[in-house]
């Protein structure tokens, strides 16, 4: 791979990460109601959807699911109906409030309330955001064949694609995280917290609709 491939990479990796999209929305989400620090989790689940995407795509599997209309279809209506789902949980989460200056943590409804989502939770929630986001199996599928030498081993060339592509995203879910995380002081108020909870709920529910629309680039 040569250092223009890389560096057109580069970019076009950051503008995609910067494009608000549901691992934008719910970074921001978690970082507002646990904080950076166990946003993380949630951070680096979202990376391994991303790396299992680019790994198919790398492998043609992603040609396969365009071309299948009933397995792109399978995988769309999946993605859509889990990011529903995180929007109508995240829209009737209970609030727990913490003692004295600590902000009030935001929980799902199924958590008990002294608790709020273990790190294997907030992990797998990022993973399958990413894992069944059909815009970017498209994306992937359409675009990183642009990048990658046939005459190359393609081992290597996924491997620098993917280090590359998570350490941005990393970087810019990260700073999505630490602005939400920002604004927590003036999220005290219950009234607030419930506030910030419906809008990003209403969010999620937004994305995982209009992820019903998305069409295949391809035809079988």
């Amino acid at each position: 791979m040569t250092f223009a491939t890389w560096i057109t990479f580069f970019f076009a990796a950051c503008i995609i990460a910067i494009s608000p999209g549901s691992g934008a929305v719910l970074s921001m989400s978690h970082g507002l109601s646990y904080g950076v620090k166990k946003t993380s989790a949630t951070i680096f689940g979202l990376q391994a959807g991303l790396l299992l995407i680019l790994l198919i795509a790398g492998a043609g599997v992603g040609s396969i699911l365009l071309a299948s209309e009933v397995a792109f279809n399978l995988v769309k209506t999946i993605g859509a109906l889990y990011l529903v789902y995180l929007g109508v949980s995240q829209w009737r989460a209970k609030i727990v409030a913490r003692p004295e200056t600590a902000t009030d943590i935001v929980l799902p409804p199924d958590l008990p309330h002294s608790a709020m989502p273990t790190l294997r939770r907030r992990f797998l929630t990022g993973f399958f955001t990413n894992a069944t986001n059909p815009k970017g199996i498209i994306f992937m599928v359409a675009v990183l064949p642009q990048f990658i030498s046939q005459q190359a081993p393609l081992l290597p060339q996924l491997l620098i694609l993917g280090v590359t592509m998570c350490a941005i995203d990393l970087t810019v879910m990260h700073s999505y995280a630490f602005a939400a995380s920002g604004m927590q002081r003036f999220f005290r108020d219950p009234r607030m917290v419930r506030r910030q909870n419906r809008f990003f709920g209403g969010v999620l529910v937004a994305v995982g609709t209009a992820l019903f629309f998305v069409k295949r680039t391809q035809t079988a």
